[in-house]
């Protein structure tokens, strides 16, 4: 998350915010950093859950691992 906002705040400092275009790209950028911020938000959460499933016994060792390490390729910010 740390990356995706250094990422946004240079491409803000590079398009500037004047006039269409700048506007146009700004808006676009920052809408991207919003989805990509709610999709690891829900990783997240997916991560929990799993980890939480091994912890009560309802996942075995290998299933978790599985599991842990399809959440992992899945994420943008690894």
């Amino acid at each position: 998350m740390k990356n995706l906002c250094v990422i946004i705040m240079c491409l803000t400092l590079l398009t500037g915010c004047s006039g269409a275009v700048g506007s146009g790209l700004l808006g676009g950028v920052l809408g991207a950093g919003a989805a990509g911020g709610g999709y690891e938000y829900h990783l997240k959460r997916q991560k929990d859950r799993v980890e939480q499933d091994f912890k009560e016994g309802k996942i075995d060792q290998k299933e978790y691992e599985i599991r842990k390490d399809q959440i992992a390729r899945d994420s943008l910010l690894q």
